[in-house]
């Protein structure tokens, strides 16, 4: 089970291009005692795409999540609120550098 709760919930939109898209991580238990990497991906205002990726433990799991997540930061994907976290958005350290 995660002791941590981890969302992220990132846009990046481009009015000259017509791009609105959305991303979605977040780390959660499984029924089996193992903790999944959810993702979801899309147009905004639309369901999107979703994949889930199980990982044996916690710390495995929020290693893929930075990884992911500076990725998307680095095709200028941008956080937008908190998204139920409790820490800033500013301190979630996905800058990467």
């Amino acid at each position: 089970m995660s002791l941590y709760p981890y969302r992220l919930y990132c846009h990046r939109t481009d009015p000259s291009r017509n791009m609105a898209r959305f991303y979605t991580l977040s780390i959660q238990p499984t029924l089996f005692g193992e903790t999944a990497v959810v993702r979801s991906w899309g147009r905004i205002g639309t369901s999107g795409r979703e994949k889930t990726e199980v990982f044996s433990d916690e710390l495995a799991a929020a290693s893929h999540f930075l990884k992911l997540a500076r990725r998307k930061r680095s095709k200028g994907y941008k956080p937008t609120g908190s998204c139920g976290n409790t820490a800033e958005v500013s301190s979630v350290g996905i800058g990467g550098r």
